[in-house]
């Protein structure tokens, strides 16, 4: 039985407001959140007492809503463009289209006032010609019109138009930027439409967001996730002298920051990444008066590599990004490359940039939670029905797929079971799997019940296949006929079944399958290299130079695991990196697993299951029972660009590998696996793995072999 909550929100009055909570976000009583906004600063608050942080929220402030029912205006100067409906002003630059000021409460410009115009409010992307090393690229407009002008609303566009005069200088793209406000609205929309016409140049893209840089002397505390939120440092900090660089250029270590409470930790925009599914809302909050400025992504639709990509967030700065396209935790496969002239148009967006305030005496955390009931109410309202684009599908306009997931592992049930919290999308038609490497097209993606039924609404019309992959199995599942998502469909799948890998019973596994290495052994950082905030966190693996203390652990020989007697969370590391010599100099490593087995099959085929979480320019060979074997069982080859591991991921791309055993090359007694990652040119190359298992011949009884 599926609840819902019902509740009017504040502020936002247009007419598409929705106030239907559906069950896929955790409920929050307003009762409950208004009473805690009485709650003074420092007391039943985990937000830090101004006598403990450089951050403290004096008394006053308003929220603006007496203005709500102001229509939305428009000033047109020869420079800029300002649209205000009397709760929050933006104003742009004409024709560029860069957001050079956001007024709001009782602040004038809620933007970095010490950067240039053009550094504040922006559209970005990094793009490259085959081949050529990446060129950044803020979006300037060359054009401007006024798309919606009324009392309720006012759309505006800034476009960019290209030419083959522009051959090699500019991306090869049409770009028309989009800003929204609504009447009532405590914040404004934007979005974008890319397009690459028919015969143009060959491209690559690897990047486009939108980044908003904000006043450091007001937003000093940062919210990504109810567990990931704190004080942060300056970005005067991270500058000469206040700092010591460490392994590469995004950390730092705090030698003498402003804040004293800061010194002795390391900072890095890398530890406050999230996977896309998870990026709803984040953003800062400021010192005097207190105000929330939050960026808003209601629909995961338009990112690339479905809902485990992981993206930046917010960082010191204070900077707050909207990422649409990315190569981090993945690399090359994650880059759109554009070749033999092939047209491409993609809408990005919208997102909302949302504006709170908290008025006197209340607890400051207060916009936090205000900020994810609004986050809430912008999913429930997409598609958005405002956006003037033909290009942006509404409701109306799109179709929906439904149906059941069943699993059918004969080695663990004879019957089907449901798949339970399976991840069900479409994406863009392709090899299983390939939906983790697809970036150029939409995605659209669901939960399935504990009873395996999922729903997958409000889809773009399109060809898609559809895909799947379970916690608790390896593999991933692919609907093998496409399906064609027309206007107003509804297409019911009925009972789908997947089938993962398997050849025969289990003799031993390690890990859980569920494309992570978080279950496995993290330890604890270098006391002199940490972030507080992940000090005894759920995340202890976004510490910085965790790579580092697996060569404190294993100085002289690498690890080995015992089937039946070690424990892969505390005996298994969670990344095998290179071992760092005395002489500065890496080295590759092997690892063991040794096991029993009671009776062997020798005319038979056992079969080895790797899945990796993540790889980064690593290499995976296996060998049984000889670890001098000149030739390896298996290799993998050189593979993957990940980083995950110097940037604070847990995982990355998955890899899943099946590796014929010869029975053969088993003994009765005691035997051995060598995983060994041989690639050791820098500290930060490696593997995680997700899981592995060792299945016996189909034919055979466990219980005689182990």
């Amino acid at each position: 039985m599926c609840l819902s909550i019902h509740f009017t929100l504040p502020q936002q009055s247009h007419p598409t407001a929705s106030t239907i909570i559906t069950p896929f976000y955790p409920s929050i009583s307003l009762d409950i959140l208004i009473a805690s906004k009485r709650s003074p600063v420092g007391e039943n608050s985990q937000f830090p007492a101004s006598n403990s942080c450089t951050c403290p929220f004096p008394e006053g402030g308003d929220k603006g809503s007496n203005m709500s029912n102001v229509g939305v205006r428009l000033h047109i100067q020869d420079r800029y463009v300002t649209m205000d409906n009397g709760i929050v002003q933006v104003t742009l630059s004409n024709p560029g289209g860069i957001v050079t000021g956001i007024r709001y409460n009782r602040i004038d410009n809620l933007l970095e006032v010490l950067n240039k115009e053009t550094n504040r409010g922006y559209w970005d992307l990094v793009w490259s010609a085959p081949g050529s090393k990446g060129i950044f690229d803020v979006i300037y407009g060359t054009s401007f019109r006024v798309v919606v002008e009324n009392e309720d609303q006012v759309e505006l566009s800034f476009t960019r138009m290209w030419d083959p005069s522009l051959e090699g200088k500019s991306v090869p793209l049409n770009i028309d930027k989009r800003f929204i406000l609504l009447r009532g609205s405590s914040g404004f929309y934007s979005y974008a439409i890319y397009e690459h016409l028919k015969d143009w140049p060959d491209f690559d893209i690897g990047e486009t967001r939108i980044t908003f840089k904000l006043r450091k002397d007001k937003f000093r505390y940062m919210a990504v996730a109810d567990n990931r939120q704190r004080c942060m440092p300056l970005p005067d900090d991270r500058c000469q002298g206040r700092c010591q660089n460490l392994a590469y250029a995004e950390a730092v270590l705090l030698v003498n920051p402003t804040n004293p409470e800061h010194k002795g930790e390391v900072d890095d925009k890398y530890q406050y990444s999230s996977e896309n599914k998870d990026i709803k809302v984040h953003g800062w909050i400021s010192n005097s008066p207190p105000v929330g400025f939050w960026q808003i992504t209601p629909s995961d639709e338009f990112r690339s590599g479905g809902p485990l990509k992981q993206s930046l967030t917010s960082h010191v700065g204070p900077t707050t990004l909207a990422m649409f396209l990315s190569s981090h935790y993945a690399g090359q496969d994650l880059v759109p490359k554009f070749r033999g002239g092939e047209p491409w148009k993609k809408v990005f967006g919208p997102v909302f940039i949302y504006l709170n305030s908290a008025s006197d005496g209340d607890d400051p955390l207060w916009l936090w939670e205000d900020a994810k009931i609004q986050m809430m109410n912008e999913v429930q309202k997409w598609p958005y029905s405002f956006p003037a684009s033909e290009d942006f599908q509404k409701s109306d306009q799109r179709g929906n797929v439904g149906g059941r997931l069943l699993v059918l592992d004969r080695y663990a049930s004879k019957d089907y079971m449901p798949a339970n919290g399976a991840y069900v999308g479409l994406a863009a038609p392709g090899d299983v799997g390939s939906w983790q490497r697809e970036c150029k097209d939409y995605q659209f993606w669901t939960r399935a019940d504990e009873g395996g039924c999922f729903s997958i609404n409000n889809i773009r019309t399109g060809d898609y296949n559809l895909y799947a992959w379970v916690p608790g199995f390896i593999g991933d599942y692919r609907y093998d006929v496409s399906i064609t998502i027309s206007s107003g469909s509804y297409i019911e799948m009925g009972d789908l079944v997947y089938e993962p890998p398997r050849d025969g019973p289990t003799l031993w596994e390690i890990g859980i399958p569920d494309r992570s290495a978080a279950e496995f052994y993290v330890p604890d950082p270098n006391p002199e290299y940490i972030n507080k905030l992940f000090v005894n966190h759920p995340d202890r693996f976004r510490q910085y130079g965790l790579w580092g203390r697996y060569a404190e652990l294993y100085p002289d020989t690498d690890l080995v695991y015992t089937v039946g007697v070690s424990d892969y969370s505390k005996d298994w590391f969670f990344a095998q990196v290179p071992r760092k010599k005395d002489d500065n100099t890496h080295q590759g490593t092997t690892w063991q697993i040794k096991f029993i087995l009671n009776g062997v099959d020798r005319r038979s085929t056992y079969k080895l299951r790797v899945a990796l979480a993540s790889a980064t320019l690593a290499e995976l060979q296996v060998r049984i029972n000889d670890p001098n074997a000149k030739r390896p069982l298996f290799t993998s080859g050189l593979i993957g660009r990940d980083n995950s591991v110097a940037r604070h991921g847990i995982h990355g791309l998955y890899w899943l590998y099946n590796v014929n055993v010869p029975g053969a090359q088993l003994v009765e007694g005691e035997n051995t696996i060598f995983l060994t990652q041989p690639r050791s040119t820098s500290p930060f190359q490696g593997l995680m793995y997700d899981y592995i298992r060792l299945e016996g011949p189909p034919s055979f009884n466990v219980k005689d072999e182990l």
